[in-house]
């Protein structure tokens, strides 16, 4: 790896303190970074002239963010492409754990694959980038449904009953809402032979930039693998891995959380 540039990096640091503080003057800014006031003073007029910083007002002596960022981050989130994305982080996940990963989105009541890495052990899920389930019977699915307000749900699944793909699927809007619920409470939705009589899986929702959920990452695993201490492991991992598409795709995620 290159060696950093000392004069870059603190740069950065100057306009990563406005990630948090709307408003900061130079004193302020000094006073935060540790750094000698007239390095400040000469990394401010820098970043306002090349538009990363203006003031904050007539006669005001504070900066806030320019409009060379916004141009910046606009045009990153313009070339964001969640198939590609959501192929890279799959790539990386199934090399650690040797399992087929999926990513889908959601169509009215079912699940769209939209990015699809295969297992490297010779028994493995069969499936297919363009293939749709119903949401309900998918572990994708759960996730993307646990994100949305109630109502909307019972909305999506009127008074029906819920379609069973097998004898294990969830068949009434009473068990859905309880299993959405405790895929909130947990971060991590989860599916036993659900969609498929010979697999399990585990899944984590995924964030864009605005902190919408946007689609769900999982990991699908034939239940002759499948025990408590696989679960626990494929749930941290993937509960990772959604994090990881997530940043990919513009999301910050805050200290506290």
């Amino acid at each position: 790896m290159a060696r950093a540039v000392p004069a870059v990096e603190r740069a950065f640091d100057v306009l990563e303190l406005f990630l948090d503080i709307e408003e900061l003057s130079a004193p302020e800014i000094t006073a935060k970074l540790g750094l000698p006031r007239t390095t400040v003073h000469e990394l401010v007029g820098t970043l306002s002239e090349r538009g990363y910083l203006m003031p904050a007002g007539r006669g005001s002596n504070k900066f806030r963010l320019g409009v060379r960022g916004f141009q910046l981050g606009s045009a990153y989130a313009e070339r964001l492409d969640l198939a590609r994305e959501g192929q890279l982080v799959a790539e990386e996940i199934a090399e650690r754990c040797q399992e087929t990963v999926h990513v889908g989105v959601r169509e009215g009541a079912e699940v769209l694959y939209v990015a699809k890495v295969d297992s490297s052990h010779p028994v493995r899920m069969v499936s297919a980038v363009g293939r749709r389930l119903p949401a309900h019977c998918t572990a994708v699915g759960k996730a993307l449904l646990a994100a949305l307000p109630r109502a909307e749900v019972d909305e999506l699944y009127g008074n029906r009953k819920l379609k069973a793909m097998t004898e294990h699927s969830i068949a009434t809007r009473k068990e859905l809402r309880a299993e959405l619920d405790r895929v909130l409470e947990t971060g991590v939705a989860r599916e036993y032979c659900e969609s498929n009589e010979a697999v399990a899986c585990v899944a984590a929702p995924v964030r864009d930039r605005t902190g919408d959920v946007v689609a769900a990452i999982s990991i699908a695993v034939p239940i002759l693998r499948w025990n408590e201490e696989t679960e626990a492991a494929l749930r941290d991992l993937i509960a990772e891995g959604a994090l990881t598409l997530s940043e990919r795709l513009g999301h910050v995620v805050s200290a506290g959380r």
